[in-house]
């Protein structure tokens, strides 16, 4: 990838392989904004040693096995905004990365309907090891990357990317849009407005999902565990599916995000 460096941690884990993609990428890697831009669920890989989770033909491209679309969002975004950027490369449904490790749904096996076999049963080792494999690393490179800004003084603004199906149960979502927030929402109110203001756009408030502390991980660690302002983005699948929504979202994104830093406590 463009501007990528990857980070591996397949030789101390052994759910990976040799041939097995590192758990995520790092994109801009000397990004001087204060945006740090986190893809919890950009990819959909799946390790060679879990086969195909058991899923039918076409399953892991649905939306149930990766944030459609927001891979593209955040590396059109990173060098607008001059950001760090971190995805994650394997899919949801071998470890939700967005999930507390107590979460019934960090290895779900029942996701929107879809029965994930290799997920039924999973015993301690066998949950570890995804944990260790791919969970872990990808929060330590977070964390470290907020401890080393910490350090030197350089400002740190979390922005979390993801995007959601436009049908959910049978029922079709009207937003466009989302912002997330748990008990912080300094910046989430900011961009709120902004892009209400667009005029073109309807927009969740805490929709089609909310933070919570037992949901989500990045925001509630990452962000307020750090006492950190932030904003979590959802971006509707259908408007982001391509090439050309997706440059369009990350040039929204460019122009609205920058202001919003301006007296943010």
């Amino acid at each position: 990838m463009a501007d990528g460096s990857i980070l591996s941690a397949a030789a101390c884990a052994p759910l990976l392989g040799t041939d097995d993609p590192a758990p995520f990428t790092i994109h801009h890697r000397a990004g001087r904004s204060a945006f740090v831009l986190v893809a919890d669920h950009a990819g959909q890989a799946i390790p060679a040693s879990l086969g195909d989770l058991g899923l039918a033909a076409g399953e892991i491209d649905r939306h149930i096995g990766w944030d459609i679309g927001i891979a593209g969002v955040l590396r059109e975004l990173s060098p607008q905004l001059d950001a760090w950027a971190i995805e994650q490369t394997y899919s949801r449904l071998v470890i939700d990365c967005n999930r507390p490790l107590a979460s019934p749904t960090l290895m779900p096996a029942l996701s929107d309907g879809t029965v994930i076999a290799a997920n039924a049963d999973l015993d301690d080792d066998q949950r570890q090891a995804r944990i260790d494999a791919i969970h872990a690393p990808y929060h330590a490179a977070i964390a470290a990357e907020l401890d080393r800004r910490a350090a030197c003084g350089q400002p740190a603004v979390p922005v979390l990317l993801h995007s959601f199906t436009p049908v959910m149960n049978g029922i079709a979502r009207p937003w466009h849009c989302g912002v997330l927030y748990n008990r912080d929402a300094r910046l989430a109110m900011r961009l709120h407005a902004a892009l209400l203001a667009e005029g073109d756009l309807v927009v969740g408030d805490n929709q089609p999902y909310a933070v919570s502390d037992d949901s989500d991980y990045g925001a509630n660690v990452h962000a307020e565990g750090r006492g950190l302002p932030y904003v979590e983005i959802e971006i509707r699948q259908d408007l982001i599916r391509d090439a050309a929504g997706q440059a369009a979202w990350a040039a929204r994104l460019a122009r609205l995000l920058p202001p919003l830093l301006d007296g943010l406590d």
